[in-house]
């Protein structure tokens, strides 16, 4: 499905052309790794349910209350990444090494 001229793909091209969302093939699997997560995180609820827990920010928090200050914090730390060091900067890879090692702390110790 990604998009190919010359017989090299085209990554960041347009899935569907004329569609009413910039769909391209990173932005397809972002919203499915989300997408991923939120099953995984509903079959844990459903399989093995847990009490909320207080942690260094002295408020109960589950597991899907982690999940999104995770995801919002790495959505901060991306944007961060982008500010520092520009869109041609170094590569978006150094934010996720950050971004991974945030949300293990926060499902650590939030």
């Amino acid at each position: 499905m990604v998009p190919a001229s010359d017989g090299e793909r085209d990554w960041t091209g347009q899935l569907v052309e004329g569609g009413w969302m910039a769909w391209t093939f990173p932005v397809a699997v972002f919203f499915l790794v989300i997408a991923t997560l939120l099953a995984v995180m509903t079959l844990l609820a459903i399989r093995y349910p847990e009490t909320p827990r207080a942690g260094v920010l002295r408020i109960e928090t589950t597991r899907g209350d982690r999940l999104f200050i995770s995801l919002v914090g790495s959505a901060f730390i991306n944007l961060t990444w982008l500010y520092i060091f520009g869109a041609d900067g170094p590569p978006l890879w150094g934010a996720l090494a950050v971004c991974l090692v945030y949300a293990l702390a926060v499902f650590r110790w939030v």
